[in-house]
């Protein structure tokens, strides 16, 4: 079905049945290199022909897989990861890795990586290291490389050399470590000039991003005296911060929380292990979102209240703005979990989404769609990433014809008559994915730089077209 397909364009009250079959399971197991992360012609998306129904299984966590490959890539001994996302942005944490002489063998076919463990130290003594535009790369291995003996430095796309990281080189600095940014602002290309890291105690401001301390803690363990992190400031995205000590903690390391602003984590290391990655939360909100956009139902495995990414409390949301929500816990060991999302979004909400701050664009989409003005607040710090998220967002959203106020922390969603558009999505992947779902619903919508999912999940179109019952061989076919 081409864009259009002859249906009329949706104004806000208008519904769709709900669909209570949950029929088709697809699993999602692209590489990196398939097509869809090398589409460059904008992408018309098909008005969708009727309310999503479906099962599918989205790919490994890219916070986890990222936080794994470090903790394994310092342990002794030999890790095994599976389920592990095969993306831009892991291949080039991987290849960072690799750079800085730890071993790994990857293969991203079958979503395992085996890391030969360095046992805390950093074998190369001088490494230049591209970060592209991955900003968890380029934070957690300037801390690593703070346990390195030489220099190192880190680069990345001229978005990266926007993104501020001083605060993390404010805390190697205290900690005794050499650290430059060479772009106004304290933005990178960093250099790390180190002696080795001894630990102690570090202050780090958490208002910009949590991958800060994040990368402090997990090279803490491989500090003679482990590391005593202080938390300033507003905190932002504690969710993730809670995922790192988890992962630190499944690898053997010890991270003591006092409250929400001091961790102690203990000196001793990391041991190589075996370790499975759950699907990404993130890449699940859309599928979420796609049964909340057009009154379907979507389960989505693997994923529970147990789930290790906060990014699941997007159902939440989706449950205050009117949809049924069941959550599957599996057995005791989590087998067989899943989270199932049925009906229509038709509630607008006024809701704080610091905390999952990753899927303010797909509420946001979701938002046009509703019968009330839906407020999203306290996300300034979502303008520091890969895009300005909160000001492109809204100049995207006022494209398909709503109604949309910018604060500086935040938005609000008039739902209006929408119609489509041709929507940039600024070398963003979630803003790729997000905008894309409104063409679910309003005819005309295309999406340029359609390749731009490829950072996190490059199989995110042919996904979205098996779901959504699209034309066979969509998008390639189109």
């Amino acid at each position: 079905m081409g864009p259009g397909g002859g249906a009329k364009a949706w104004t806000a009250g208008m519904a769709w049945p709900t669909l209570d079959s949950l029929a088709t399971v697809f699993p999602c197991r692209e590489t990196a290199c398939n097509h869809d992360a090398f589409m460059t012609a904008p992408l018309p998306i098909p008005v969708c022909p009727r309310p999503i129904e479906g099962r599918i299984r989205p790919p490994g966590s890219k916070s986890l897989t990222n936080r794994a490959l470090v903790c394994a890539a310092l342990a002794r001994g030999t890790s095994r990861l599976s389920g592990v996302l095969d993306s831009q942005d892991t291949r080039v944490m991987a290849g960072g890795l690799t750079a800085l002489g730890i071993g790994l063998t990857c293969d991203w076919d079958r979503c395992e990586v085996g890391v030969e463990g360095s046992a805390g130290m950093i074998p190369a003594s001088s490494a230049t290291l591209d970060c592209a535009a991955s900003g968890t790369t380029m934070r957690f291995l300037a801390a690593v490389c703070g346990l390195g003996r030489g220099t190192y430095r880190l680069d990345g796309t001229p978005r990266m050399r926007q993104r501020p990281i001083g605060d993390l080189l404010d805390a190697l600095r205290d900690l005794g470590i050499e650290a430059e940014a060479g772009s106004p602002g304290e933005c990178p290309p960093v250099t790390i000039r180190s002696r080795g890291l001894e630990g102690g105690t570090a202050a780090v401001r958490g208002s910009t991003s949590s991958q800060f301390a994040s990368g402090l803690a997990l090279a803490a363990p491989c500090t003679p005296r482990g590391m005593r992190l202080e938390f300033t400031g507003t905190l932002v995205s504690l969710p993730y911060l809670e995922m790192t000590r988890r992962v630190i903690a499944s690898f053997g390391g010890r991270c003591e929380a006092s409250g929400d602003r001091v961790w102690q984590i203990h000196p001793g290391g990391y041991d190589g292990r075996d370790y499975e990655i759950e699907p990404d939360a993130s890449a699940a909100s859309y599928f979420f979102a796609a049964a909340a956009i057009t009154g379907g139902g979507v389960r989505v495995d693997g994923l529970s209240r147990r789930s290790m990414q906060g990014d699941v409390a997007f159902c939440d949301a989706l449950e205050r703005m009117g949809c049924t929500v069941a959550w599957d816990e599996g057995d005791a060991a989590g087998r067989g979990n899943g989270i199932s999302v049925s009906g229509r979004a038709a509630a607008g909400i006024d809701i704080d989404m610091n905390a999952i701050s990753d899927t303010v664009p797909t509420l946001a989409v979701v938002a046009l769609f509703a019968d009330s003005p839906t407020t999203i607040r306290n996300v300034a710090h979502i303008r520091d990433k890969e895009t300005d998220r909160i000001g492109d967002l809204v100049r995207e959203l006022r494209r398909l014809g709503a109604t949309v106020e910018e604060r500086a922390e935040g938005l609000t969603i008039h739902p209006m008559p929408l119609a489509g558009a041709s929507l940039s999505t600024y070398d963003d992947h979630r803003m790729a994915m997000s905008l894309s779902l409104a063409g679910l619903r309003v005819p005309g919508v295309v999406i340029q730089d359609p390749g731009c999912v490829g950072k996190t999940f490059p199989g995110w179109w042919r996904s979205l077209g098996s779901l959504a019952a699209f034309e066979p061989g969509w998008p390639s076919g189109r």
